[in-house]
């Protein structure tokens, strides 16, 4: 199996207006409804990939961020380091099963990693 980009997501200090700003420009539907208070998007597509918005810390610009769907987020995060990457955002459990950590690769780019949960 590949390991494909799965969503995206824009970060920002202000996610909630920023969001409205691009559900009005693209008509598209945001929701909150979830256990994390993730604003997801609803392009009304079933073209691309999914994707949300999340507030980012204060000092920081606002950027758009990929998630890549991987089966061991702890041997991943292995070879990130060793391909001369870092670790953001440690593992994370998330409330379905799900997990997650977000890496900087060496040009200081920062993507995310996602597994599904384990069934």
């Amino acid at each position: 199996m590949g390991q494909p980009v799965i969503q995206w997501q824009i970060l920002s200090r202000h996610a909630s207006a920023h969001a409205d700003f691009y559900a009005k420009l693209f008509q598209w539907t945001i929701s909150d409804a979830n256990p994390l208070g993730y604003r997801t998007v609803d392009t009304a597509s079933e073209r691309g990939i999914p994707g949300g918005f999340w507030p980012a810390p204060p000092e920081a610009s606002p950027f758009v961020q990929l998630f890549i769907e991987v089966d061991d987020v702890a041997a991943c995060i292995a070879q990130t380091k060793a391909l001369g990457g870092s670790v953001l955002i440690p593992p994370q459990d998330l409330p379905a099963g799900e997990q997650m950590a977000v890496l900087r690769d060496p040009e200081g780019l920062s993507f995310g990693i996602y597994r599904p949960a384990l069934r």
